[in-house]
């Protein structure tokens, strides 16, 4: 990946960013949530290297997928809230619970992919698909590596 290094900081600032933007009034958190969009929307398209043919299909498609994207961090992001607020007096029920939702969360998200595929095999050809699927797959990983150090394991 080209940009392997701005990603991992970006992502890691963008996260932090966020994390203190939580202490902020909503229109503080909405701008940090933009500047990241904007951010990952810029590494996408720095490592693509699409044609403006291909990045007048490619772009609707991204920015749809975004926003189907985004519903799922949303929920990952009460799915995380509710195991902190559960953390302190986690019971056996509790935890299955969150379990359950964690496994749908994750089915969705391949679903999602799955779904968009084809749309995305519309706009431009399979190895830039494949190519964008990567560039998803290592900023879910830098993600997935900050909060794995951050959340504790169930008591």
């Amino acid at each position: 990946m080209k940009s392997a290094t701005l990603l991992v900081l970006g992502l890691s600032l963008g996260l932090t960013m966020a994390a203190a933007a939580q202490q902020q009034p909503t229109t503080d958190m909405k701008i940090v949530a933009e500047k990241i969009r904007a951010d990952k929307k810029l590494l996408v398209a720095d490592n693509m290297g699409l044609t403006e043919a291909d990045a007048v299909k490619f772009w609707p498609v991204y920015d749809a997928y975004q926003v189907d994207l985004g519903n799922i961090a949303k929920r990952t992001v009460m799915l995380i809230k509710n195991y902190a607020d559960s953390y302190a007096a986690m019971t056996d029920p509790t935890a299955d619970k969150l379990l359950t939702e964690l496994l749908a969360i994750e089915t969705d998200r391949v679903a999602l992919m799955k779904t968009y595929r084809p749309k995305f095999a519309a706009a431009v050809a399979a190895k830039q698909v494949t190519r964008y699927y990567q560039i998803e797959n290592k900023i879910r990983a830098v993600i997935a590596y900050e909060l794995a150090d951050a959340i504790p394991l169930v008591p």
